[in-house]
């Protein structure tokens, strides 16, 4: 059975958020504006993905 994988990419700067996004953003593995991560599909990840959703661009 093949693991189901997301791509975030980060579409919006951190620099306004607060310090929790911030580490959000950094535990997802994103560094710049337009930088990807292809992630696998889990509980923890998804949680991630909602708390800074409004900084993120997804594919599943």
């Amino acid at each position: 059975m093949a693991k189901k994988e997301i791509t975030v990419t980060l579409k919006k700067s951190t620099i306004s958020c607060n310090q929790k996004q911030k580490a959000t953003v950094k535990g997802l593995g994103l560094r710049k504006t337009g930088s990807s991560k292809t992630l696998e599909n889990t509980p923890a990840v998804r949680g991630m993905i909602k708390k800074v959703i409004h900084l993120l661009d997804i594919k599943e």
